[in-house]
């Protein structure tokens, strides 16, 4: 049956942004008016009844979204994007509520500062190259190996989703996977993780693994593994890396139940050359889509604005690519401008990023955030460091705001009341920020004495709440 010329005209106007198309004019199973074009090799078919964009990939037929209005479609927008209906968890309609198992397979030395003690007045072991490097091989195996079998166990992941969470971000450096010819580093993690898959799935928990290290390091800081020099785009680390995440994805093809989602690397810095990373963020979705369709691929915004700079990449528009979430890490400790912020102001700032992250092309998650309001956990910024907080921290231009007494290590009980119930306003306003889009995934589920970034202590403290739904102070942004 063919379809009236301004229909068409119509539906073209509306998503010429979207798919530019062609129509031409048919029948197939009820659907009318079907439009197509190639984007990189895949066929893309628009289709008007009902009202739905559909991508045929080979020969499968995938609804990528469903309009609320008929053919002008006025409530259509790109978070209505279903993508493939074979990813286990549906990031179009359920909210990703999750936490980080950070400190576990990359060591960071104020999360488990008891492994980096020895060193904390010589300063000769910072991260985990120079842990690995200074034991050896074989004292490092050993001690890592516990470390490994005993800091996460199936246990926590039964207590996470009793809390009410979906999600695990699991971070991991290169060196697990593809280890390279002198590197100190030690092996052991992989058959962990196999075993974390199966807690995951046993708890009914969806899994991102997140490579967190990359060859070279591409941020310079100690959770990459090594601190110290960029050096990741640099000879041939970009392939290497791509390399990781192949092996990875392999690994994992048969678990997608569980594994729903890679994230290609973490954190990288808004210094390097961004035109490189976003081709090998280009080439590490088709290596990890071209592996099994049933993942989802995370990119981070290397510190770049989530919405102005991201919008319009790797999106079914521009590049006919499915299934993208794109991770933000959003901390306010880390200026001196953001300590010196006032409750009540880090709850405004919080707020005012729920719009601006709705405003996003694509799954949009919030990966890394806190409850801390200051940066006084012992060695947050680097073994050996202080605090911006309260000045103590060399070379940041930081004046004092504060006592970091309570704060640097000990327990959730040891905050005051006052710190207890700020921390409590600035996690609910968070929750109602990052939900406007696709979610979050808390750091971390636990630390060794850092108080306000223990998610299993907060909780049971009754300062984050379980279920994650609920609220101590509802409607502080407004909603």
């Amino acid at each position: 049956m063919k379809v009236g010329t301004n229909r068409i005209e119509s539906f073209r106007h509306i998503y010429d942004k979207l798919v530019p198309t062609f129509f031409f004019h048919t029948t197939s199973n009820s659907i009318k008016g079907i439009g197509r074009r190639s984007v990189r090799g895949r066929n893309i078919f628009m289709f008007s009844v009902p009202f739905a964009i559909t991508q045929a990939d080979q020969s499968s037929a995938l609804i990528w979204a469903e309009g609320k209005e008929g053919i002008m479609g006025k409530h259509l927008t790109s978070h209505h994007y279903l993508g493939k209906r074979n990813i286990a968890f549906d990031y179009a309609n359920e909210k990703v509520r999750g936490v980080n198992l950070g400190g576990w397979f990359v060591l960071e030395p104020w999360i488990t500062p008891s492994i980096f003690q020895p060193w904390a007045t010589s300063m000769t072991v910072i991260d985990e190259y120079t842990y690995t490097q200074a034991l050896g091989k074989d004292a490092a195996s050993s001690a890592l190996t516990n470390h490994w079998n005993t800091w996460i166990t199936e246990a926590d992941f039964t207590q996470i989703s009793q809390n009410g969470l979906n999600h695990v971000r699991i971070p991991i450096g290169y060196w697990a996977i593809t280890p390279l010819d002198g590197d100190p580093y030690v092996q052991g993690q992989l058959p962990v993780l196999d075993q974390a898959i199966q807690w995951a799935r046993n708890a009914q928990l969806s899994v991102m693994i997140d490579l967190h290290g990359a060859p070279g390091s591409q941020n310079g800081f100690d959770n990459s593994g090594r601190a110290g020099p960029v050096n990741w785009e640099q000879g041939d680390t970009v392939n290497q890396t791509l390399t990781a995440i192949q092996l990875l994805a392999q690994r994992y093809s048969s678990d997608t139940d569980v594994v729903t989602s890679i994230e290609l690397l973490n954190e990288p810095l808004s210094s390097l050359d961004l035109d490189v990373l976003k081709a090998f963020y280009q080439s590490g979705y088709d290596t990890v889509t071209g592996t099994s369709g049933n993942y989802a691929t995370c990119i981070h915004d290397a510190f770049k604005d989530f919405q102005t700079y991201w919008n319009g990449f790797m999106t079914p528009a521009s590049s006919g690519d499915q299934n993208v979430i794109l991770d933000t890490h959003q901390y306010q400790i880390f200026l001196p401008s953001q300590v010196a912020m006032s409750p009540s102001e880090h709850v405004s700032a919080a707020c005012a990023l729920g719009p601006r992250l709705a405003g996003t092309d694509k799954w949009t998650i919030v990966g890394e955030w806190t409850g801390a309001q200051t940066d006084c956990a012992l060695w947050l910024n680097g073994l050996g460091t202080g605090a911006r907080y309260d000045g103590t921290l060399a070379n940041s231009g930081s004046s004092y705001v504060g006592s970091c007494a309570g704060k640097s290590v000990g327990t959730v009980a040891d905050l005051s009341a006052v710190d207890q119930d700020n921390l409590k306003h600035f996690i609910d306003a968070q929750l109602d920020a990052y939900e406007e889009h696709t979610g979050w995934i808390f750091w971390a589920w636990k630390t060794e004495s850092a108080p306000e970034w223990h998610l299993q202590n907060l909780t049971a403290a009754g300062l984050f709440p379980n279920p994650p739904t609920s609220r101590a102070y509802p409607g502080q942004c407004g909603s």
